[in-house]
């Protein structure tokens, strides 16, 4: 498996660019390894309350999830009803919502970033991956 190794590596998870045909081989690693993957798919996202919506529903967030940033951080950061040796979060057509609501989409990334040291914190993988074709967040790495 081209990345079981890698999304084992706590110390490296956050959040990354998909890698460029890679989607298929990161599920299967990390489905292999115990992960659960959530794909969240944005192509209809078009301003911050669809996409926090999205992706409340593809993770299937409790529904005392409030719809705003800190319980979107909240809801990353715990999981618990979704128990598993790791994570990995697919943010799947991300050009659009870039597009359309930059400032916001920033902010998501971030707080999965944020999301991600607080789980690194514990001993748990958790990893996020950006499928966006165009290159418009400079800090966003490529993970290999």
């Amino acid at each position: 498996m081209k990345y079981a190794s890698l999304l084992m590596r706590i110390e490296h998870a956050g959040v990354y660019h998909m890698p460029v045909g890679g989607e298929q081989d990161l599920i299967a690693a990390a489905e292999h390894d115990g992960y659960a993957v959530f794909r969240v798919d944005l192509a209809h996202a078009r301003n911050k309350d669809e996409m926090l919506d999205t992706i409340a529903q593809a993770m299937h967030f409790p529904d005392w999830f409030g719809h705003n940033w800190d319980a979107l951080l909240d809801c990353l950061a715990d999981l618990s009803w979704q128990p598993a040796d790791g994570y990995v979060v697919i943010l799947e057509h991300c050009d659009g919502i870039h597009g359309l609501a930059e400032a916001d989409f920033v902010q998501t990334l971030q707080i999965f970033e944020n999301a991600a040291n607080e789980w690194r914190e514990q001993g748990m993988p958790f990893w996020c991956f950006v499928d966006m074709q165009a290159d418009g967040i400079s800090w966003l790495s490529d993970i290999a």
